[in-house]
């Protein structure tokens, strides 16, 4: 990774305080069980557009601590990222994790991280992705991150999340 920048940590509250959050809350047609097997496969998100590459660098399975690194966009954005909260509970169709972004190769972010919960619907699963960011008040990132631009990175990831579910077996 060229020219690392440290970001600095956060616990579980911070998806809900963060200055600058972003939700995605959709049903997805498949099971809670497929949803999450989606999210936690090797090379996830490679339906979204915004995002070049996921690769977890920890051994399955995964859990508090895994370590994964995302390449954004067309491969100018590259994070490192640290598994914090992990739960699984098959049973009743419940899953949850977040990280956090340990490292970036930009400056101008304080804290980012991401949460993923998905829990049962009437048909198929909910999904509850929130980004929570801080940004220093004197960073340049603070308008390319929390502007229009960065709300059509959102409706896209959106976008392309629910046209790749809606291509999977449905949910019974």
């Amino acid at each position: 990774m060229a020219r690392s920048h440290t970001l600095e940590t956060f616990d579980i509250d911070f998806f809900d305080d963060a200055p600058i959050r972003h939700v995605i809350d959709v049903r997805l047609p498949v099971s809670p069980q497929r949803a999450w097997a989606e999210f936690t496969r090797q090379n996830t998100l490679d339906w979204c557009r915004a995002i070049k590459k996921i690769e977890f660098v920890s051994p399955a399975p995964y859990g508090p601590g895994t370590a994964r690194k995302a390449v954004l966009g067309p491969g100018y954005v590259t994070l490192e990222e640290d598994f914090f909260d992990w739960t699984e509970n098959p049973e009743d169709g419940i899953y949850r994790n977040g990280f956090r972004v340990v490292r970036a190769n930009v400056p101008g972010i304080r804290r980012f991280g991401e949460a993923t919960e998905i829990t049962p619907a009437e048909v198929g699963c909910r999904l509850k992705w929130t980004f929570a960011l801080e940004l220093p008040t004197s960073s340049r990132a603070v308008t390319a991150l929390s502007g229009p631009a960065s709300s059509t990175v959102y409706k896209t990831i959106e976008a392309d999340t629910l046209k790749h579910f809606a291509n999977l077996e449905p949910a019974r």
